[in-house]
């Protein structure tokens, strides 16, 4: 019988990290967006916009999705470097000195690596310019007196990110390891962003409408798979992929197990919302509960099929039972505090 180790555990420690970087960053976030929430209406817009977005991706010419998905993580990145780069002058130098070595070191390696023939040419130049630009502001720190956001700092990581891609995107280099690096990345971002919009409310419709969702467009339509193939065939960071342990050999490689940024968000936002219901020991049970229901779920796919099924049933069939279980308890103390 096949299973799986690996995928569970990204789950589980990706979207750990998440909920517990939301305790730290949420406040900052809910000030730079004026504390705004999502109420029981903007959710069900949410879940009829990713349903239509997914349903129609497929007809998108190749380029304009290309654009719009590298346009979106790039102002994700911009956005959230911008927001936290109210840095000491120390922590802001450290963080251009890391950009500078970095396009250092690729402006340096990249003639030396089978990439595309233009990548001998632009490749260093763009690295190099990197490194320049991360220079200035090196220098620039040393004399500058205020810490309020610095935009010249939160031009970097998607100007690394967008470089990274159109020098590495077509080789063995991006994936699985800058592909999946990018893609934990914009897990946790996402997470955080959007998580820090919900309340418990909202959440509890938007789990059970998203879910609906994700069933009819993965098994009645099919839409989600088409759509996913669709921007992964571009090398998108919009999966996380792992190969399957223990190992399980196919033709040309080992076999891999993908799941959407999307399910991540999901289990994210679940657990964020649990530990502000019921605690963090609650909260860290669900994740363990959804890692697990991942586990028992794909070990039914890799065995019996079929080859897709919607992620969001997998995880929140781990979340319910442990939210019932919570809710109950609490409405059981409040009855008899004695207890």
């Amino acid at each position: 019988m096949e299973f799986d180790v690996a995928m569970p555990i990204v789950l589980f420690l990706v979207t750990v990290v998440a909920t517990f970087l939301s305790r730290k960053v949420e406040g900052k976030l809910k000030t730079s967006l004026e504390e705004k929430e999502f109420r029981t209406r903007d959710t069900a817009l949410l879940v009829i916009s990713m349903g239509i977005v997914v349903s129609v991706i497929v007809f998108v010419p190749e380029m304009a999705l290309m654009a719009l998905f590298l346009f979106s993580y790039s102002t994700l990145l911009f956005m959230f470097t911008y927001i936290f780069s109210d840095l000491s002058k120390t922590r802001a130098s450290i963080f251009s000195l890391i950009f500078l070595i970095f396009g250092l070191m690729l402006g340096v390696a990249i003639p030396f690596m089978a990439l595309p023939n233009a990548s001998g040419t632009y490749g260093p130049l763009a690295f190099f310019s990197m490194a320049g630009c991360a220079l200035a502001a090196l220098t620039y720190e040393q004399t500058r007196t205020n810490k309020k956001e610095r935009w010249y700092l939160a031009v970097f990581p998607p100007a690394l990110f967008l470089s990274l891609y159109a020098f590495f995107s077509k080789t063995s280099i991006w994936f699985p390891y800058i592909l999946d690096i990018y893609g934990v990345i914009f897990a946790i971002l996402i997470i955080l962003y959007i998580g820090s919009l919900f309340t418990w409310k909202a959440t509890l419709f938007f789990s059970v409408a998203l879910t609906a969702v994700d069933i009819f467009l993965v098994l009645i339509t099919g839409s989600m798979i088409s759509a996913a193939r669709s921007v992964s065939a571009l090398r998108l960071p919009v999966l996380i992929g792992v190969p399957v342990i223990p190992i399980v050999p196919v033709e040309g490689g080992v076999q891999f197990m993908s799941l959407g940024l999307g399910d991540f968000f999901f289990a994210g936002l679940l657990a964020i919302q649990t530990w502000k219901k019921f605690g963090k020991n609650s909260a860290i049970i669900s994740l363990a509960a959804m890692a697990i229901s991942f586990f028992i779920f794909e070990a039914l796919l890799l065995n019996y099929g079929p080859t897709a099924f919607p992620g969001t049933l997998m995880i929140i069939c781990g979340w319910l039972p442990i939210v019932f279980w919570k809710t109950l308890r609490t409405r059981k103390t409040a009855q008899n505090p004695q207890m």
